[in-house]
């Protein structure tokens, strides 16, 4: 899809990727932006870098996406590109991880790219033509050392977009699945763990790789090209790949013993 005279909304407009991917977009030719965060000083911050407009809203709740997309209607008159970018990165371990949160981590990680779809896709089908960008993690496609909740929702995250191209690719839906390792943003301000094995990437080149990927109607959009690879393997023999990330974990366990941080 080419995004020259789109009308875009993103989601986690106010800092790192969403707002990386807001200023891109502008710079792109993108007619209109809608800058969607629950930091509303933030969204609003974007908004007026791109000559957008700014919308308060918790995307794990279905009526405010809802309100979302009122809101990008009444602005342009319909939707071209949804970015369902926002994310937490939830309760690390798996213990200590009440049930509470497990649900946030869930609504926020899963549920928004469902409540954005479900909402959105009618006006798209009718006019048989439309973009979804969902963010998810090179963790959706491996694994979180360290940190179930997130591992088991960017992995469900995947699959839903997988399963949203597969059902609407032949009917005008494009669909890119963003899945990069360390990015660096708020999420990652304390440190990016074994996810920076790679390097960390700044936010204006993971949203130069998305821009890219939906130009060419690329699914999958890996800034760290090594995800690839690390896939690959893991397709092509499940029980090596797992006896190699367990030998990963007792790395990661042995740097967390105390006096082995770093810095």
């Amino acid at each position: 899809m080419k995004i020259l005279d789109k009308r875009v909304v993103v989601t986690g407009a106010a800092s790192g990727i969403g707002k990386a991917l807001s200023i891109a977009f502008n710079e792109a030719g993108a007619r209109s932006l809608v800058c969607v965060d629950m930091n509303i000083e933030g969204a609003n911050e974007t908004a007026e870098l791109v000559g957008g407009i700014a919308v308060q809203a918790n995307v794990a709740k279905e009526n405010e996406i809802i309100n979302v997309i009122d809101e990008a209607n009444k602005l342009s008159g319909g939707i071209d590109i949804f970015c369902s970018n926002a994310g937490i990165g939830g309760v690390p371990g798996f213990f200590d991880a009440e049930a509470e949160d497990w649900q946030r981590i869930w609504e926020i990680n899963v549920q928004s790219h469902i409540h954005a779809a479900k909402h959105v896709l009618p006006q798209m089908l009718e006019r048989g033509e439309g973009y979804l960008v969902n963010t998810s993690s090179a963790a959706g496609l491996l694994t979180q050392l360290g940190a179930a909740g997130y591992a088991v929702t960017k992995s469900a995250a995947v699959s839903f977009a997988e399963w949203i191209k597969i059902t609407y690719g032949n009917k005008g839906i494009g669909v890119s699945c963003l899945c990069p390792q360390a990015v660096r943003t708020a999420m990652t301000a304390g440190g990016a763990g074994v996810a920076g094995v790679d390097g960390m990437l700044e936010p204006d080149v993971v949203a130069n790789d998305v821009l890219q990927a939906i130009e060419k109607e690329t699914f999958l959009v890996l800034p760290h090209k090594e995800v690839a690879e690390y896939v690959q393997r893991k397709g092509n023999d499940r029980d090596r790949w797992i006896s190699g990330m367990q030998r990963l974990q007792t790395q990661f366990e042995d740097f967390l013993m105390p006096g082995n941080e770093k810095d």
